[in-house]
């Protein structure tokens, strides 16, 4: 597999990236929740300010279900039953996605969001003990409501929230025709909220229709954000869809007014459903599902270290890792990344783990002291 690995993830010019598997290391791996006979897959994840407990939402089924609802208490170790949510949450068509947002008061907010027309979300003022019923956030929709959200810097309670539609659930309209529609081309849509969370703009595209335009041959999607260690740029890392070329990169130097043009990303980027937190040492965790071409691990789950530096320039990083062996068509990754005050990584997601099985969902904890060590 090294030289497979070699072959596919090195480029002239520019410095080796190390493979480091980790698949067969089954003491870091932790059953998050698993259903005889059960598809249960897509989870995303949120870590309290204590540092320690972590929050997991995930439908049951593929891509939508019920939103099914758990927490860890000990940074991952140990996760509990599943808890009580609204009736609502059984009503969700969508991926649920579950966010941290604090208003310009200081108050803290859950947010949890469930896609398609129209998105809908549901808040929690006590860290997820009790919620709202999920209600529309507006007159819109989309896939993967919301995969990222992030902060901004134009004021406090101030947030930007990422997500994707192909034209069936962005409008009433196209919801209404969505049985005679064929999904389409992307786009890539971004929404503001200065108020802590509690309401949205109505979203407007990410990139203009000029850029949109170079990129009519290419189809991107959830797009992951990642701001840069001074704070003072945004990147977003973007599935390609179509499966012509690598995952593609976008950055935006005043809070995602504008966007540069969209770049091609090294092929030991290339993913689906990025995902990055910072390790306290600076260095850059990327989980998401392999898409390389002729990657020796394509379809499982993956895990990129190294530099914001090396986002910028199309550098190749450190270490390329396989995190689990997934045993079927690539159908797993939509993880969950969170970074304890230890520098413990906790990833969550979902897979086919055992052959001829229904995926379930698994955490696993790592540190990048302890890949330093892999030779």
């Amino acid at each position: 597999m090294l030289e497979h690995f070699a072959r596919v993830f090195s480029e002239p010019g520019k410095a080796a990236v190390k493979f480091i598997d980790l698949a067969d290391q089954t003491h870091r791996q932790t059953i998050v929740d698993r259903e005889a006979g059960q598809y249960l897959g897509h989870p995303t994840t949120v870590l309290l300010e204590d540092g320690q407990t972590i929050l997991c939402v995930y439908p049951k089924g593929h891509g939508k279900g019920a939103i099914l609802f758990k927490r860890s208490a000990d940074g991952g170790l140990t996760w509990s039953e599943r808890l009580p949510t609204p009736a609502s949450w059984a009503t969700s068509l969508e991926t649920p996605t579950i966010h941290r947002l604090v208003d310009a008061s200081g108050k803290k907010r859950l947010i949890l969001w469930s896609g398609l027309y129209p998105a809908r979300r549901a808040l929690s003022e006590d860290d997820g003990a009790s919620w709202t019923e999920l209600e529309a956030a507006g007159d819109w929709g989309g896939i993967v409501v919301m995969s990222s959200v992030a902060a901004l810097r134009t004021g406090a309670g101030h947030y930007m929230a990422l997500f994707h539609d192909d034209g069936r659930y962005f409008t009433r309209a196209g919801q209404d025709a969505a049985g005679q529609i064929a999904a389409g081309i992307f786009t890539l849509y971004q929404t503001i909220s200065r108020d802590g969370g509690l309401t949205w703009a109505t979203p407007c595209p990410l990139l203009s229709p000029q850029q949109a335009n170079i990129c009519q041959e290419i189809d991107l999607c959830e797009p992951g954000l990642i701001r840069s260690p001074d704070g003072k740029q945004l990147a977003v890392l973007l599935r390609e869809n179509s499966r012509q070329k690598n995952s593609h990169i976008i950055f935006s130097d005043d809070e995602g007014q504008h966007w540069s043009n969209p770049r091609e990303l090294p092929a030991v980027l290339s993913g689906d459903r990025h995902v990055g937190q910072y390790a306290p040492d600076g260095r850059l965790f990327i989980s998401f599902r392999d898409t390389a071409f002729d990657s020796p691990t394509y379809g499982d789950w993956a895990a990129w270290v190294g530099r914001y530096e090396d986002l910028l320039h199309g550098d190749l990083g450190q270490y390329r890792l396989r995190l689990m062996d997934n045993l079927y068509q690539g159908d797993c990754a939509y993880p969950g990344v969170e970074v304890l005050p230890d520098g413990v990584f906790v990833v969550t997601t979902y897979g086919h783990w055992q052959e001829d099985q229904p995926p379930y969902i698994v955490s696993i904890r790592l540190k990048l002291a302890e890949l330093d060590q892999i030779s």
